[in-house]
């Protein structure tokens, strides 16, 4: 039987990244704790925005978005599943997705309901800490996603802010493995992993070959502060496990062997989407088969570029530099 050409095809939340730039206090005013997620309405996303002082910078985004971004600008055929409104916003994320490389035929839209924001408020230390208002995002149906979306379809990654809508997400897994597809996902928050216990370790044990996950989230499926514990429990259940300790690196394990990657360190800005730029490093060279720690120093290599940034898109400019690092690598192996 002739080998399928590797597609990956990432399904989340298109959402319009909103980055604003607040001090410590801020938080403490409206009482979010930092470095989480938390959903929240259009109107409650707007208040918290009318009492921002600093410039509002926007680019498309999501979780899952931002790695498939990462991967389609590495030379990876993609696509993404996902639902935008029928709006400037939902029109200006497919098109910069195009731009990219990526195949837009899997995004669903809807008429009435606006394209979903992000509000990212990022603090001096470059931590940044979310308010959703999902949107459009949040109205898709299981009967809108079938079969016909993972043609040609090798690997699905997935976001864990779907663990929000169960029956959603394993209606996604379901089908990804019908069509004898690799998955991995990405914890996404220690919010997601503390609301998701009672259904997280069966679903990573029956459909998820790969976890990602950082500190906070990993001691929120484990309950301990050690990375090395949390990636033996999360390792109980998928074959491949990552724990992102930004400035401290990576630790992943895999069929057992565990490996430690360096950080590249660098000033950051902002750390949005080092998590989500982290991962599409790692599964690049992953997903052809490389050494993990290989597939941990491509993740550092993205995740050190976007840091320096405001915002989860690294600039067109880098990518070139950045794939050559990457290729030079892999010729070196």
């Amino acid at each position: 039987m002739a080998k399928r050409k590797r597609k990956i095809l990432g399904v989340g939340s298109p959402m319009l990244d909103v980055l604003v730039n607040v001090p410590d206090s801020f938080l403490s005013e409206i009482g979010a704790q930092k470095g989480g997620m938390e959903l929240v309405d259009s109107a409650t996303l707007e208040k918290i925005l009318s009492r921002t002082k600093s410039r509002q910078i926007s680019a498309p985004g999501g979780s899952s978005a931002n790695t498939v971004f990462g991967l389609t600008e590495l030379g990876m055929d993609t696509a993404f599943l996902g639902k935008i409104g029928n709006d400037k916003q939902g029109r200006f994320y497919m098109e910069r997705y195009q731009e990219m490389g990526g195949d837009t035929s899997r995004f669903k839209v809807n008429e009435k309901v606006p394209t979903g924001r992000c509000l990212s408020l990022i603090t001096p230390d470059s931590e940044r800490t979310m308010r959703t208002d999902l949107g459009a995002a949040a109205t898709m149906l299981m009967e809108e996603i079938s079969s016909a979306d993972f043609a040609d379809i090798t690997h699905l990654h997935a976001e864990g802010y779907m663990l929000f809508n169960k029956d959603l997400m394993i209606h996604v897994l379901e089908l990804a493995k019908k069509n004898s597809c690799t998955v991995s996902l990405d914890l996404s928050s220690f919010g997601v992993v503390n609301a998701s216990m009672g259904i997280l370790p069966d679903i990573l044990g029956k459909y998820v070959d790969i976890v990602f996950a950082n500190e906070d989230e990993a001691k929120a499926f484990c309950g301990d502060e050690d990375p090395e514990k949390a990636i033996k429990a999360i390792g109980e259940y998928s074959q491949a496990v990552a724990v992102k300790l930004g400035k401290k690196g990576s630790i992943i394990r895999c069929r057992r062997s565990t490996v430690k990657v360096n950080a590249d360190v660098v000033e950051a800005v902002d750390t949005t989407g080092a998590g989500d730029m982290w991962q599409a490093g790692f599964l690049y060279g992953f997903l052809q088969g490389m050494p993990i720690e290989l597939c941990g120093k491509f993740g550092s290599i993205l995740g050190s570029e976007v840091v320096k940034v405001i915002g989860a898109s690294i600039p067109e400019d880098k990518w070139c530099e950045i794939r050559k690092r990457i290729d030079y690598l892999s010729d070196i192996k």
